[in-house]
Protein backbone atom coordinates (compact mmCIF):
# COMPACT_ATOMS: atom_id res chain seq x y z
CA UNK A 1 0.00 0.00 0.00
CA UNK A 2 1.27 3.49 -0.72
CA UNK A 3 0.09 6.84 0.51
CA UNK A 4 -0.53 9.75 -1.83
CA UNK A 5 -0.85 13.26 -0.53
CA UNK A 6 -3.22 15.59 -2.35
CA UNK A 7 -2.71 18.91 -0.58
CA UNK A 8 -4.21 18.48 2.84
CA UNK A 9 -6.02 15.21 1.99
CA UNK A 10 -4.20 11.87 2.11
CA UNK A 11 -5.48 8.93 0.14
CA UNK A 12 -4.42 5.32 0.51
CA UNK A 13 -4.02 3.39 -2.72
CA UNK A 14 -4.25 -0.36 -2.43
CA UNK A 15 -2.89 -2.64 -5.11
CA UNK A 16 -5.40 -5.35 -5.96
CA UNK A 17 -4.45 -8.50 -7.80
CA UNK A 18 -7.32 -10.35 -9.44
CA UNK A 19 -6.76 -14.10 -9.29
CA UNK A 20 -8.33 -16.42 -11.83
CA UNK A 21 -11.54 -18.07 -10.71
CA UNK A 22 -10.70 -21.27 -12.57
CA UNK A 23 -8.01 -23.94 -12.54
CA UNK A 24 -6.20 -25.50 -15.48
CA UNK A 25 -5.86 -29.27 -15.33
CA UNK A 26 -3.90 -31.64 -17.55
CA UNK A 27 -6.21 -34.55 -18.28
CA UNK A 28 -4.95 -38.09 -17.88
CA UNK A 29 -6.37 -41.60 -18.36
CA UNK A 30 -8.59 -41.33 -15.27
CA UNK A 31 -10.30 -38.18 -16.58
CA UNK A 32 -12.62 -39.74 -19.17
CA UNK A 33 -15.70 -37.98 -17.74
CA UNK A 34 -13.97 -34.59 -17.96
CA UNK A 35 -12.89 -35.38 -21.54
CA UNK A 36 -16.49 -36.18 -22.42
CA UNK A 37 -17.56 -32.85 -20.90
CA UNK A 38 -14.84 -31.14 -22.92
CA UNK A 39 -16.10 -32.79 -26.12
CA UNK A 40 -19.54 -31.36 -25.35
CA UNK A 41 -17.98 -27.93 -24.76
CA UNK A 42 -16.15 -28.13 -28.12
CA UNK A 43 -19.34 -29.14 -29.93
CA UNK A 44 -21.34 -26.28 -28.43
CA UNK A 45 -18.60 -23.66 -28.88
CA UNK A 46 -17.99 -24.57 -32.53
CA UNK A 47 -21.66 -25.10 -33.36
CA UNK A 48 -20.78 -28.69 -34.33
CA UNK A 49 -22.56 -30.83 -31.75
CA UNK A 50 -23.06 -33.63 -34.29
CA UNK A 51 -19.30 -33.88 -34.91
CA UNK A 52 -18.42 -34.04 -31.21
CA UNK A 53 -21.33 -36.09 -29.89
CA UNK A 54 -22.83 -38.37 -32.57
CA UNK A 55 -20.01 -40.93 -32.77
CA UNK A 56 -18.29 -40.24 -29.46
CA UNK A 57 -15.33 -42.55 -28.77
CA UNK A 58 -15.68 -45.27 -26.14
CA UNK A 59 -14.34 -44.76 -22.62
CA UNK A 60 -11.52 -47.24 -23.29
CA UNK A 61 -10.48 -45.34 -26.44
CA UNK A 62 -10.47 -42.01 -24.55
CA UNK A 63 -8.53 -43.60 -21.66
CA UNK A 64 -5.83 -44.83 -24.08
CA UNK A 65 -5.70 -41.47 -25.86
CA UNK A 66 -5.47 -39.51 -22.61
CA UNK A 67 -2.69 -41.84 -21.45
CA UNK A 68 -0.64 -41.55 -24.63
CA UNK A 69 2.55 -39.54 -24.72
CA UNK A 70 1.63 -37.61 -27.88
CA UNK A 71 -1.83 -36.28 -26.91
CA UNK A 72 -2.17 -33.30 -24.55
CA UNK A 73 -5.51 -32.19 -23.18
CA UNK A 74 -6.04 -29.27 -20.82
CA UNK A 75 -9.32 -28.32 -19.21
CA UNK A 76 -10.24 -25.07 -17.47
CA UNK A 77 -12.39 -26.00 -14.49
CA UNK A 78 -14.47 -24.17 -11.93
CA UNK A 79 -16.13 -26.22 -9.22
CA UNK A 80 -15.79 -29.33 -11.41
CA UNK A 81 -17.45 -27.66 -14.43
CA UNK A 82 -15.54 -27.54 -17.72
CA UNK A 83 -15.34 -23.91 -18.84
CA UNK A 84 -13.08 -24.60 -21.80
CA UNK A 85 -10.07 -26.55 -22.90
CA UNK A 86 -7.67 -27.51 -25.58
CA UNK A 87 -6.56 -30.67 -27.33
CA UNK A 88 -3.06 -30.77 -28.79
CA UNK A 89 -0.67 -33.24 -30.35
CA UNK A 90 3.08 -33.45 -29.90
CA UNK A 91 4.69 -34.14 -33.26
CA UNK A 92 8.18 -35.58 -33.07
CA UNK A 93 10.31 -34.30 -35.92
CA UNK A 94 12.53 -36.46 -38.10
CA UNK A 95 15.06 -33.88 -39.32
CA UNK A 96 16.22 -32.99 -35.81
CA UNK A 97 15.74 -34.37 -32.29
CA UNK A 98 12.96 -32.00 -31.36
CA UNK A 99 9.21 -31.73 -31.49
CA UNK A 100 6.49 -29.22 -32.11
CA UNK A 101 3.01 -29.04 -30.65
CA UNK A 102 -0.13 -28.57 -32.71
CA UNK A 103 -3.23 -27.17 -31.03
CA UNK A 104 -6.00 -29.11 -32.71
CA UNK A 105 -8.95 -27.64 -30.81
CA UNK A 106 -9.27 -24.78 -28.33
CA UNK A 107 -12.62 -23.51 -27.09
CA UNK A 108 -14.18 -21.66 -24.18
CA UNK A 109 -17.88 -21.96 -23.35
CA UNK A 110 -19.86 -18.90 -24.46
CA UNK A 111 -20.69 -17.69 -20.94
CA UNK A 112 -17.04 -17.77 -19.87
CA UNK A 113 -15.26 -16.00 -22.72
CA UNK A 114 -13.12 -12.85 -22.33
CA UNK A 115 -11.94 -13.96 -18.87
CA UNK A 116 -8.41 -15.04 -19.80
CA UNK A 117 -9.22 -18.75 -20.00
CA UNK A 118 -7.90 -19.33 -23.53
CA UNK A 119 -4.73 -17.40 -22.76
CA UNK A 120 -4.23 -19.38 -19.54
CA UNK A 121 -4.68 -22.65 -21.44
CA UNK A 122 -2.04 -21.64 -23.97
CA UNK A 123 0.32 -20.45 -21.22
CA UNK A 124 0.02 -23.85 -19.52
CA UNK A 125 0.65 -25.55 -22.86
CA UNK A 126 3.78 -23.40 -23.28
CA UNK A 127 5.07 -24.76 -19.95
CA UNK A 128 4.37 -28.31 -21.09
CA UNK A 129 6.06 -27.61 -24.43
CA UNK A 130 9.15 -26.27 -22.68
CA UNK A 131 9.31 -29.32 -20.40
CA UNK A 132 9.09 -31.60 -23.45
CA UNK A 133 11.68 -29.66 -25.42
CA UNK A 134 9.22 -28.61 -28.12
CA UNK A 135 10.55 -25.69 -30.12
CA UNK A 136 7.20 -24.28 -31.26
CA UNK A 137 3.45 -24.48 -30.73
CA UNK A 138 1.32 -23.90 -33.81
CA UNK A 139 -2.40 -23.51 -34.43
CA UNK A 140 -4.75 -22.75 -37.31
CA UNK A 141 -7.60 -20.26 -37.33
CA UNK A 142 -10.38 -19.85 -39.86
CA UNK A 143 -10.23 -16.55 -41.77
CA UNK A 144 -13.55 -15.32 -40.37
CA UNK A 145 -12.85 -16.24 -36.73
CA UNK A 146 -11.86 -12.78 -35.47
CA UNK A 147 -11.64 -13.68 -31.74
CA UNK A 148 -9.30 -16.61 -32.44
CA UNK A 149 -7.17 -14.54 -34.81
CA UNK A 150 -6.93 -11.75 -32.22
CA UNK A 151 -5.89 -14.22 -29.50
CA UNK A 152 -3.27 -15.99 -31.58
CA UNK A 153 -1.89 -12.72 -32.95
CA UNK A 154 -1.42 -11.51 -29.37
CA UNK A 155 0.51 -14.67 -28.48
CA UNK A 156 2.51 -15.50 -31.59
CA UNK A 157 3.65 -14.73 -35.10
CA UNK A 158 1.19 -15.13 -37.96
CA UNK A 159 2.15 -17.13 -41.03
CA UNK A 160 0.28 -17.03 -44.32
CA UNK A 161 -0.29 -20.67 -45.27
CA UNK A 162 -2.89 -22.74 -47.06
CA UNK A 163 -4.58 -25.76 -45.53
CA UNK A 164 -5.70 -28.75 -47.59
CA UNK A 165 -7.89 -31.72 -46.61
CA UNK A 166 -6.87 -34.82 -48.55
CA UNK A 167 -9.44 -37.64 -48.46
CA UNK A 168 -8.37 -40.87 -46.76
CA UNK A 169 -8.60 -44.31 -48.30
CA UNK A 170 -12.35 -44.47 -47.65
CA UNK A 171 -12.87 -41.47 -49.93
CA UNK A 172 -14.04 -39.13 -47.18
CA UNK A 173 -12.13 -36.33 -45.51
CA UNK A 174 -11.67 -36.90 -41.80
Amino acid sequence: MCEVSLGHVSRHIVSVMVLPTFAIRVLGPDDVALMEDLLTTFGEAFGERETYEAARPSASYLRRLLGSEYFITLAALKNGEVLGGLAAYELRKFEQERSEIYIYDLAVAVGHRRQGIATALIQELKSIAAARGAYVIFVQADRGDAPAIELYTKLGAREDVLHFDIPGTDGGAA
